[in-house]
């Protein structure tokens, strides 16, 4: 790690993503935490390092704290966060955690977090031990209580297996849930819903919601309701590869719903460019901590490209384009110092994002 005194000089490309400079400077320096672009006076304790540096990359859908059983314990959640760190995402946003990792904000060593609070789901319509389970008559007072908790989002489930349907189906009702948007942004926080199928888009949408994560339902019909209100997606692309082994599992108590998700699998690029094209916004997330690792995020970039994401837009979706939608700074003067160094231009080839060459979190050196 470098120490207080320390300057640090990053030199070669400074890829900022902001005008009017292109986006793009020789150099910059690092001193007292945080980012100038000018040449500190009197600095000696100079520690230099070469190469193409970009904002702290951003995963903006995973879950510290949280494995595929539930809630996990403090030594593993620090596991999840460093996992994250060496794979240069600095920022996460934790979509939806039963755990309190208030403590992280404390570790100067570990990613800055902002959290969404705890799930809220409709009772048994969700993964066991991961959300609130309520029914839609509190679904106000609940969402209030993780607007309280959370960092600015809320997060709920949108929609899940019916087993009386054998097929996905929406959770919430569209009164209950515009009053609970409602309720969110009144509170300051935003709101975002996982959801899978086609059916539960358009009623959210219209009721005010914020995001869409995985958003693997939307069709001609609902992307130009998305464009139009300007609702982003988080399409965790590494998560919906996963989607044809859940279908394997359940087809034989729930065939329909087992069709539909490999349905849903095979045109998810197709949904995904579509989105794109259209003006949605997308943003990169991994969906790592129920099922998944953590770790994926330059994967999941990669996984935008192939979907016809170009690869500066792609890039963006995970560094000052995210940034600049969740409220956090990038590359920018005075700014904190989260910085990951490469040893060639990630804008050519994304692929790059897999082995940072340095990390730099709130301006010491920590990988």
């Amino acid at each position: 790690m470098t120490h207080d005194s320390t300057v640090l000089h990053i030199k070669g490309r400074v890829l900022t993503g902001r005008d009017p400079d292109g986006g793009v400077r020789d150099e910059m320096w690092v001193t007292g935490g945080r980012i100038t672009f000018d040449r500190p006076a009197g600095a000696r304790d100079v520690t230099t390092v070469e190469g193409w540096a970009l904002p702290g990359l951003v995963d903006a859908h995973c879950h510290v704290g949280l494995d595929a059983h539930g809630a996990v314990d403090a030594a593993t959640a620090e596991k999840q966060a460093v996992t994250e760190r060496e794979a240069g995402a600095l920022l996460l946003r934790d979509a939806g955690s039963p755990s309190d990792t208030r403590w992280i904000d404390d570790r100067e060593d570990l990613p800055r977090i902002i959290r969404a609070g705890r799930h809220i789901a409709r009772t048994r319509r969700y993964i066991r031990n991961y959300a609130h389970e309520i029914e839609p008559e509190d679904l106000v007072a609940y969402v209030a209580r993780e607007a309280r908790r959370g960092d600015g989002w809320v997060k709920l489930v949108g929609d899940w297996i019916d087993r009386e349907t054998g097929d996905l189906a929406a959770c919430w009702p569209r009164g209950e849930v515009e009053a609970a948007i409602a309720e969110a942004h009144r509170l300051g926080a935003r709101v975002t819903a996982h959801c899978f199928a086609e059916e539960s888009l358009a009623p959210l949408v219209e009721a005010g919601i914020d995001c869409i994560e995985h958003a693997t339902g939307l069709t001609e019909e609902t992307i130009p309701l998305f464009a139009e209100r300007g609702v982003a997606i988080v399409p965790t692309l590494v998560n919906i590869a996963t989607f044809p082994k859940l279908a394997e599992g359940g087809e034989k108590k729930f065939p329909r719903w087992a069709d539909h998700m490999r349905r849903l699998h095979e045109r998810r690029y197709r949904t995904v460019g579509a989105a794109y094209d259209a003006g949605i916004p997308v943003y990169v997330g991994t969906d790592a901590g129920g099922s998944l690792a953590h770790g994926l995020v330059a994967q999941e970039v990669g996984e935008l490209v192939k979907a016809g994401l170009p690869a500066r837009a792609a890039l963006a979706a995970a560094t000052w384009g995210a940034r600049a939608w969740l409220g956090r700074p990038g590359l920018e003067e005075g700014a904190p110092a989260d910085v990951v160094v490469y040893e060639a231009d990630p804008r050519e080839d994304v692929r790059v994002l897999a082995a940072p060459r340095r990390v730099v979190l709130r301006g010491r050196v920590v990988g």
